[in-house]
């Protein structure tokens, strides 16, 4: 369904039950089915039109810019790549102006803390009355898909029966952890360690193929012992399969490795800063839009 005139005069009689989406990429456009799912009156915008047309028969509704996305929404959600993103779309693209008075944006890509710091400050000079949660999500494309994210939230209490609808049609759980920024600090720590999960994976699955070990050997003594964690059978098996179908972009993982050094300010992440240079490489070689899992590309041998 498309935003028109009358779509947004009719909407404007409903109740204040709606959630606007700003990003449908991988994790925007899962999120925005869930919320359109369990009956949330649901608008989404994306700077790639062709991003938002397959939500149109899940039942949201098509916003042609973000100003109309947020005009009458309780609840709006930033699921954007970068912080200059998410500044250009909400402050250089007079969203702050359209939100409605009452309304809680719940930032929920991850940007660091730095970044979310100053937006939030930003947004509290220009509109005290909206409230700013810092909410990144714990998960990739399954999750989301499934409702099963894990929400890293923090901001005013008062925000958490606003945003409660919205946050259990996409999450498993909301955990909340205090003022605006601690949530960004938590991701940046579950995604370090995330992130040396998967690379541990790729290299010993190097380090099998060069010892004669078969992979899937490998993955039989694992699993079901101290060892086996869910993500990292996950991206073994993609490893195996040769399977790098997008579910997190490693150029995306690559930018949270960042954020995690930076924000360790001086103190040495020494497996990080390795870690940051080798993904940075496979980057480089035309992996960047490839899972997360592409790291084993950057190892030399795959098996088949």
């Amino acid at each position: 369904m498309a935003d028109t005139p009358s779509s947004r005069q009719a909407r404007a009689t409903e109740p204040r039950n709606a959630v606007a989406v700003l990003g449908t990429g991988i994790m925007g456009s899962a999120m925005a089915r869930r919320l359109a799912a369990a009956g949330l009156r649901t608008t989404v915008w994306d700077r790639s039109p062709q991003a938002t047309e397959p939500l149109a028969a899940a039942g949201a509704l098509i916003a042609a810019s973000p100003r109309d996305a947020v005009a009458d929404a309780g609840v709006v959600i930033t699921m954007l790549p970068t912080a200059e993103v998410v500044e250009q779309v909400i402050f250089a693209g007079g969203v702050t102006e359209a939100l409605t008075e009452g309304a809680v944006w719940a930032q929920m890509g991850t940007i660091g803390v730095e970044a979310t710091l100053g937006i939030a400050g930003r947004l509290g000079q220009h509109r005290p009355d909206v409230l700013f949660v810092d909410a990144p999500v714990s998960g990739s494309k399954g999750p989301a898909e499934t409702g099963q994210l894990l929400i890293l939230a923090s901001g005013p209490a008062s925000a958490q029966p606003v945003t409660g609808p919205a946050f259990a049609a996409i999450g498993r759980k909301t955990v909340w952890l205090g003022v605006a920024g601690q949530g960004s600090r938590m991701k940046l720590v579950v995604n370090a360690y995330m992130s040396t999960l998967i690379e541990g994976v790729a290299e010993a699955l190097e380090l099998a193929s060069r010892l004669g070990i078969d992979s899937a050997g490998l993955a039989e003594a694992i699993e079901g012992g101290p060892l086996d964690a869910p993500i990292a059978d996950a991206k073994l098996h993609k490893m195996q399969s040769g399977d790098f179908a997008p579910e997190f972009p490693l150029q995306w993982a690559l930018k949270d490795v960042d954020l995690a050094i930076a924000a360790a300010g001086n103190d040495q992440l020494p497996l990080l800063e390795a870690l940051s240079r080798q993904w940075r490489a496979a980057v480089r070689a035309g992996h960047g839009r490839d899972d997360i899992s592409a790291a084993r590309l950057a190892l030399g041998h795959q098996d088949s």
